[in-house]
């Protein structure tokens, strides 16, 4: 190979070809795969986001942040594995990650309502685990 040659080409290879997914018409697994993925990143870091909001507000109270604790992974456990169990049949095909993949994101965004609740508590609301800003 001439080098010249290589040293055009060499750019080529280390350069990521990142390209925009229409997910709105995602017409490839690939495609619909990657569009998942980025919808489970958003719901991730938006629970981890209010994950954090919550445990702030628990400063004060170390035995309710510990049963937050407790309670996220037990969640955590719960949705991986009602998400194996509900894309079971679908495990060795190509459609597999797409399915399992959108169970966990839309457990995830459950749980995100569910911390966004938590954050509307009033002062006072004794039925409320997390108390008011």
């Amino acid at each position: 190979m001439h080098p010249l040659f290589f040293l055009a080409l060499t750019p080529l290879l280390f350069t990521t070809a990142a390209y925009a997914v229409d997910c709105d018409n995602a017409a490839d697994q690939a495609a619909m795969n990657q569009c998942v993925a980025q919808q489970h990143k958003a719901a991730d870091k938006e629970l981890n986001t209010l994950y954090q909001q919550i445990n702030a507000r628990l400063k004060s109270n170390p035995e309710s942040k510990k049963l937050l604790i407790g309670a996220q992974r037990s969640w955590v456990a719960f949705r991986d594995a009602e998400c194996k169990f509900s894309s079971a049949g679908m495990e060795g095909g190509s459609v597999f990650a797409l399915i399992y993949s959108s169970c966990v994101t839309e457990l995830t965004k459950a749980r995100v309502e569910t911390f966004k609740n938590y954050l509307k508590c009033q002062e006072g609301d004794l039925s409320c685990p997390v108390p008011g800003a």
